[in-house]
């Protein structure tokens, strides 16, 4: 890739500038949660009709907006994402922008990616002469919750689309720079619950019961070999029990005890393996001190996996922007993110945005 160093890269319009600020603090004082964002949605469709697409479609997939700008060219169909929803926080920034919507907040960036879009589909309206193929808009609902990507591309947003592109402003990025990884960009990650049960009873009387506290403590034990003994020390896998709730008394033996935790793994693979390994592994040790177990995967991303050749163009575009001393290579990240939804259906790029702020 040819160097762009920065000295040659071309100033932001002040009128790009001012537009992209005005939407993130327009939506950023207004935010929604997962499958809520009905005033965000209709903020998104009103400014997206008033520059003219050529077909705008509102409540696709819950509250999602798509809307397709096609050019004068031929050429290929790129899809580009942004999600909307933003979290269950309380601001305290004392800022004139801050959140007007008591408890939530737009604490991810995703105010900062529908301004980008906002914008981006506003420039290619404006030239569309230049603009081969068609390139489509989605904003996508409940991406917090891992469940908004799914129902778009259920309800056809990839229909007729070749590539698929999108961003997330990272705050562990240097502001200015761009962060493209050719392959893996984010882990895998699974929520699950295991819920252990045995027979309570009294203390007094252990031998009448099942201890499902005794049962849970060597479950939580035994996964954590699922790690360090089945898996290559060359694949990352992190097995995390967050919460372990079980018991009512001091001298009760307890019952049932849920075990909540979290799996995440670059390898598709290793992902559909693990997740059966711990519910096997759970209902084996259950059954051998005569208690039962019941495994629930509440929810679950595949990896969010890059195609190089399309992240090989994305890193050339972003050079010429930033320049390309401030593109950058990342080591995959162990979050999560369901535009890997997207990226398993089409070729596509899912890159990071540097937000860091300074100090």
């Amino acid at each position: 890739m040819a160097s762009t160093p920065r000295s040659a890269v071309r100033e932001p319009d002040a009128a790009v500038t001012q537009h992209l600020i005005t939407h993130r603090r327009e939506l950023h004082a207004a935010p929604e949660l997962s499958f809520k964002e009905v005033e965000t949605a209709h903020y998104i469709a009103e400014r997206l009709d008033a520059l003219g697409v050529d077909k705008l479609t509102q409540g696709v997939g819950g509250t999602g907006v798509v809307a397709d700008i096609r050019g004068e060219r031929p050429g290929r169909s790129v899809l580009v994402r942004a999600d909307m929803d933003g979290l269950p926080l309380t601001e305290t920034a004392d800022v004139p922008f801050r959140s007007t919507h008591a408890g939530v907040m737009h604490a991810c960036g995703h105010d900062v990616h529908m301004a980008i879009a906002l914008e981006l589909a506003r420039t290619l309206s404006e030239r569309r002469h230049e603009l081969p193929g068609m390139v489509r808009f989605a904003f996508q609902p409940a991406e917090e919750q891992a469940g908004g990507a799914k129902p778009m591309i259920d309800a056809g947003v990839l229909e007729g689309i070749d590539r698929v592109v999108g961003l997330h402003v990272w705050s562990q990025l240097p502001t200015g720079q761009v962060a493209v990884p050719p392959g893996v960009v984010m882990a895998s990650a699974d929520m699950f619950t295991l819920i252990i049960r045995g027979r309570s009873g009294h203390g007094a009387q252990p031998n009448l019961t099942i201890d499902a506290v005794v049962i849970a403590a060597q479950v939580v034990t035994a996964l954590q070999t699922l790690v360090s003994r089945e898996t290559s020390p060359v694949a990352p896998v992190v097995i995390t029990l967050g919460s372990v709730h079980g018991g009512t008394a001091a001298n009760i033996v307890a019952g049932e005890v849920v075990i909540q935790g979290t799996l995440r793994t670059f390898d598709a693979e290793l992902r559909r393996h693990l997740l059966a390994r711990i519910a096997q592994v759970a209902e084996g040790i259950a059954g051998t001190l005569r208690g039962s177990s019941e495994f629930r995967h509440d929810s679950g991303t595949p990896p969010t996996i890059n195609d190089p050749a399309i992240a090989r163009l994305v890193s050339e575009a972003a050079s010429g922007v930033v320049g390309s001393d401030a593109v950058v290579m990342s080591d995959p990240l162990m979050v999560g993110e369901d535009f890997a939804y997207f990226l398993e259906a089409r070729p596509g790029c899912f890159f990071l945005l540097g937000g860091a702020s300074e100090g």
